[in-house]
């Protein structure tokens, strides 16, 4: 016998009698029971609570069984509700507009208590494997994404990885070649200037050809600027220094186990990647990072994918910025600067990390916002989004980093993600 609570039926008939015959028989068969003596009040009784089963009588006043079921069909939240028609209308053609309609079964008056009990339980529980099914077909889709999530990203950080040591490193031997012979040059010139010097002190009156080419290769000029030159280059050289050590910072592998990690390090290497993109162009001036950090300790995390999580934010912040400025004026943009602000601070408890991302970007109408972190969803023009980098950034979080991601958007107003990493 089926259990008390085990299941809902909503008995729908307009004849007293069969409905306390019936109503009784479930009832001590151990099921719940609910009635209603119209189509109307049906349709009524399931916006309230939905039945795991209903029987419905065809011929009742007002709407009829048939439309009654019709209705339950067209509405996506009772559509999956087993419908067990009960009438006298024992013909052909009223049992297959009942099939058609979508009901499970059909059973003819005068029924059988037996019978009814018999095919309520064999429905039910034909219902709830469907629904166990869906669960896990539901629950195998999700991991299957997951670990599809984990394989792209996995291959994505490992190839970028590769690429960037490998250009951090090319990059490394000329750099240190030129860092190191540039100290050499500027003595050397220093030292031909001092032996210009002591020639000019000696030989005051010059020849007129050395005058001449004195003249042509503006030495008083040349002695100003040349150092600057070397001043100049000293600067490239320390600023290319500092990308290969932000490519560096930024393309860390990953251990199997997490690491001790400086959160400001990871978003400052980040942001240097990016500053060919926050600065200004043709159409715009240049995109303003305001930073605000907190101290806040270092976190125990995964480098590499963390500063995977910075650079999609980033990345999406800077494409919102842009789309915002579309159709406006040079002048309109600088009215209404670009910004990208970034904050840190340890969490009232002190147990997590927060870290801010908002932007004075276009924003997000609420079907975006609802499906931003779906895998394979992108709002982006086809060749310009894989619809995988916020599904990343929320795994990442969330499952890798037992954190907590949030978003708060509004069409028009800006974007703020807020990010929430436990420290330990």
């Amino acid at each position: 016998m089926i259990g008390q609570n085990s299941g809902l039926i909503l008995i729908v008939d307009d004849t007293p009698t069969n409905l306390d015959v019936i109503s009784e028989a479930l009832s001590d068969a151990g099921f719940d029971v609910a009635i209603a003596t119209s189509g109307e009040r049906a349709l009524q009784q399931v916006e309230r609570r939905l039945p795991d089963v209903i029987l419905l009588d065809v011929m009742m006043p007002g709407i009829n069984g048939f439309e009654t079921c019709r209705r339950l069909k067209a509405n996506s939240i009772t559509c999956d509700i087993p419908v067990i028609f009960m009438t006298a209308l024992s013909d052909t053609d009223s049992k297959v507009e009942a099939l058609e309609l979508g009901a499970v079964d059909y059973i003819t008056k005068p029924f059988q208590e037996k019978e009814v009990l018999a095919r309520v339980k064999t429905h039910l529980q034909l219902r709830r494997l469907t629904q166990d099914l869906e669960n896990q077909v539901k629950q195998k889709a999700f991991e299957l994404q997951t670990s599809q999530l984990q394989l792209i990203q996995s291959e994505k950080m490992s190839a970028l990885g590769q690429l960037v040591a490998g250009i951090a490193h090319e990059i490394n031997n000329p750099v240190s070649f030129i860092s190191n012979n540039i100290s050499h040059a500027e003595v050397y010139i220093k030292d031909l200037l001092k032996l210009i010097d002591c020639y000019q002190h000696y030989y005051p009156q010059a020849f007129i050809e050395i005058q001449n080419e004195i003249d042509a290769i503006e030495l008083e000029y040349l002695r100003e600027d040349l150092p600057k030159v070397i001043e100049s280059m000293q600067a490239g050289i320390h600023r290319i220094k500092d990308i290969s050590t932000s490519l560096r910072t930024f393309s860390r592998s990953d251990d199997k186990l997490p690491v001790c990690f400086d959160i400001h390090t990871g978003i400052d290497s980040t942001l240097l990647i990016l500053k060919h993109r926050l600065k200004a162009s043709d159409i715009r001036p240049e995109i303003k990072v305001i930073k605000e950090y907190g101290q806040i300790p270092k976190i125990n995390c995964y480098a590499g994918q963390m500063n995977q999580v910075f650079m999609n934010i980033l990345a999406n912040a800077i494409d919102a910025l842009e789309e915002r400025n579309v159709g406006l004026t040079f002048q309109e943009i600088e009215v209404n600067s670009n910004l990208i602000y970034i904050k840190t601070e340890l969490s009232a408890d002190s147990k997590s990390v927060l870290i801010y991302f908002k932007d004075n970007g276009i924003g997000m109408i609420s079907e975006v916002k609802d499906k931003m972190f779906n895998y394979l969803y992108t709002t982006k023009q086809v060749g310009k989004g894989t619809g995988l980098g916020l599904a990343i950034v929320r795994q990442i979080v969330m499952e890798k980093h037992c954190g907590n991601i949030t978003v708060n958007s509004e069409f028009g107003q800006g974007t703020e993600f807020i990010i929430e990493i436990p420290i330990n």
